[in-house]
């Protein structure tokens, strides 16, 4: 039998009722790199896992949500695929764009998680019911988070937090066992 994802009891009961997810790009759902074409587009590169951990979230009826500092067209067209709804472009705050889409969708601060990697992200990871950061997030980020992954940004961090967010909302069998269906 196959080796099963656990994490401490106090980390899962941490994460429970989290349904508004928060996460930066940069560094999070890319390596963290800017690749400049010739033409100076602005070019990324996502990780297939973490866009299916961004689907299984919606499966369970979480809400991912994107804020980033940032604004490209190849970001626009991932969201996109990914059927990410809720996302706000060239943020310089971001506690008062998170706020403003919890207040949107009904939620508050205590039915939010987190995962950022430097300074911009800290607002959010102290007002959050649940932080998290990838394993090479900036060193103030990663000594503030709940849960630091074992992957590096871009390479599988923010798929690891979608499985733990999954595994505290008691969702992660049930989806498992469709995908082996």
């Amino acid at each position: 039998m196959p080796e099963r994802l656990s994490y401490p009891p106090e980390l899962l009961l941490k994460a429970q009722g989290v349904v508004v997810i928060f996460l930066d790009v940069d560094g999070v759902l890319t390596d963290g790199g800017l690749y400049l074409s010739a033409r100076g587009e602005t070019l990324k590169r996502f990780h297939v896992l973490d866009g299916h951990g961004l689907k299984m979230l919606q499966a369970a009826g979480m809400v991912p949500v994107v804020i980033t500092g940032r604004d490209s067209k190849p970001l626009r067209a991932r969201l996109q695929s990914l059927g990410i709804g809720h996302a706000r472009f060239g943020v310089v705050d971001k506690c008062a764009e998170a706020g403003a889409v919890l207040a949107e969708l009904g939620h508050g601060w205590s039915d939010a998680a987190v995962m950022g990697d430097d300074w911009p992200d800290l607002g959010l990871i102290s007002r959050c019911a649940f932080s998290a950061a990838p394993a090479n997030a900036h060193h103030e980020v990663r000594v503030r988070v709940d849960f630091v992954s074992s992957s590096r940004g871009g390479e599988g961090a923010a798929r690891e937090f979608c499985d733990l967010l999954l595994i505290a909302a008691g969702r992660y069998d049930d989806l498992l066992r469709g995908a082996l269906s």
